[in-house]
């Protein structure tokens, strides 16, 4: 086995690799990676030193996982299945993809460099301009344009733009300088046996001291990303999707003739063709109220500086920006210099209804739920929609909410959406129902409901309709009815964008 073992190694430096086949170990549990037999401890260890994945993970004959897959890359095997087998053999049938469009591509998506970019100077150029003479007299899509078009100017001239960075190739955080320390004593100590320097006994020592090294490293890993969530959520959700079997990558799709669609343009309008398809046809039932008196009843006067520097403290600066561009990190950086002429934009879109463009379009990422990855309705749309606006959108809400728990409009038994409830809160006071129920001897049925494309099918005028039967103040009905109106949206794969569609139902998925 040696020259096998001697030919792996030398494989596993190919860009894309996979290795198929009986290599008949029934004692490797590959749950646990470990062995009774000393060869197959060599071929684990083999497996681990060359960094390689075992992707076989139910018996392919009787009991035991006889037929291996390995690869360098564990995004490149997917779709692995193991079925029955074929005539007279005894060994099960595994079928699986080789994702080729998986390998290592040079990418075009560009982003920004925080590391690189000097905030000071942005502070610097945002912070003289006169936004109050500047944003005297202009509607409030004017007011945005140039707020947007000069913060983005500043923003072009203090930070850089790099490559996205795929992060192929790159080692796991747990792979630190001690464990690659242990890994080359661990090689040395088997060529040392190997020649007759060391017992066989000493040998293996070593080996179980890497081993537990190892799993005690990947275990400090663990509980570091656990107990860091709260201050660093991208990270431990980047590990989380790490480990899953299923990767959410996107297509190949395949179109109604039963074509594969590869190409991430094509894929982008596919996709955005679908999820437009879902969409309800507006009923032109309901009256038109954007002409309505500006009487306000829920809102202060004016939207205060404050309010909106409250708003920009609390954004995560780890989200995506919406198609305007505006990055929440830089946002918040600048917390400072842009809540005044932000809240005078805010104050003129509340006093007129104008809602601007740029808050009313969203950039759609398409995230895989499960099934066939060639099919475009496993994918669930998630909108990428301006910070700003969504900003505002918080304002509004927080009128809306205040309007709602003040008249009690909300029965106690609705728990979604609601402040101080959740699904656990309904879970709770479901399983304290059906338990008294239960303890009084009475029957009990449960009917469960799960709405197909309920977010996307939400009908906008119903929805002003409701709005103005809790009474809500006709100002902040006309604002809502306006953010609803005229909303497109395109789907972004891989830095490439469909063009805009329109939406004619539903609510932001975000």
């Amino acid at each position: 086995m040696r020259p096998f073992f001697k030919q792996l190694t030398k494989l596993s430096k190919a860009q894309d690799l996979v290795v198929m086949g009986d290599f008949n170990y029934p004692d490797i549990c590959w749950e646990t990676n470990t062995a009774g037999h000393r060869l197959s401890n060599k071929f684990l260890d083999c497996i681990g030193d060359n960094f390689l994945f075992q992707k076989v993970e139910k018996a392919t004959r009787g009991e035991a996982v006889l037929d291996l897959i390995l690869t360098n890359r564990e995004e490149l095997v997917e779709n692995l299945k193991v079925e029955d087998s074929i005539g007279d053999s005894d060994h099960e049938i595994i079928e699986f993809m080789i994702l080729r469009k998986g390998r290592r591509e040079t990418t075009t998506i560009e982003v920004m460099d925080f590391r690189k970019a000097d905030f000071d100077k942005l502070r610097e150029l945002v912070g003289k301009v006169p936004w109050e003479a500047r944003l005297k007299g202009k509607t409030t899509e004017e007011s945005w344009k140039y707020f947007k078009g000069t913060l983005l100017r500043a923003q072009k001239q203090t930070i850089p733009l790099c490559r996205k960075d795929r992060k192929y190739g790159k080692r796991p955080a747990w792979l630190n300088k001690e464990i690659l320390h242990d890994l080359k004593i661990k090689k040395e100590s088997y060529k040392k046996w190997k020649l007759g320097q060391l017992t066989k006994d000493e040998y293996r020592q070593a080996t179980r001291e890497c081993r537990g090294k190892i799993r005690k490293a990947k275990a400090q890993n663990e509980i570091k990303l656990a107990t860091g969530i709260k201050g660093n959520k991208k990270t431990f959700y980047k590990y989380i999707k790490s480990k899953r079997k299923t990767k959410d990558r996107v297509g190949p799709l395949l179109s109604e003739e039963g074509e594969a669609v590869t190409g991430n343009l094509e894929m982008a309008e596919m996709l955005n063709d679908f999820f437009v398809s879902v969409f309800t046809e507006k009923s032109g039932g309901v009256p038109n109220v954007v002409n309505t008196s500006r009487e306000r009843v829920s809102l202060e006067d004016r939207i205060h500086k404050e309010q909106v520097k409250n708003h920009l403290g609390k954004l995560d600066v780890s989200k995506s920006p919406g198609p305007d561009e505006m990055h929440p990190r830089i946002l918040k950086e600048l917390i400072e210099e842009v809540s005044e002429p932000l809240a005078m934009i805010f104050e003129k879109s509340w006093q007129t209804g104008e809602i601007p463009e740029d808050w009313k379009r969203a950039n759609i990422v398409p995230i895989y739920k499960k099934g066939n990855k060639n099919n475009p309705g496993n994918y669930r749309p998630v909108s990428l929609t301006s910070v700003p606006g969504k900003i505002m959108e918080q304002v509004i809400k927080e009128i809306i909410c205040k309007h709602l728990e003040g008249n009690k409009v909300i029965g106690n038994s609705q728990h979604g959406f609601v402040k101080n409830k959740s699904c656990q809160t309904n879970l709770i006071a479901f399983f304290d129902k059906i338990t008294s129920l239960v303890d009084k001897g009475e029957a009990v049925d449960v009917i469960y409901l799960d709405f197909s494309k309920a977010f996307d099918t939400v009908s906008h005028d119903i929805l002003i309709d409701k709005l103005g039967k809790y009474n809500l103040d006709r100002a902040t009905i006309r604002w809502v009815h306006n953010w609803l109106d005229n909303r497109s949206q395109r789907v972004v794969v891989n830095g490439s964008k469909s063009c805009w569609k329109g939406i004619t139902s539903g609510v932001p998925q975000g």
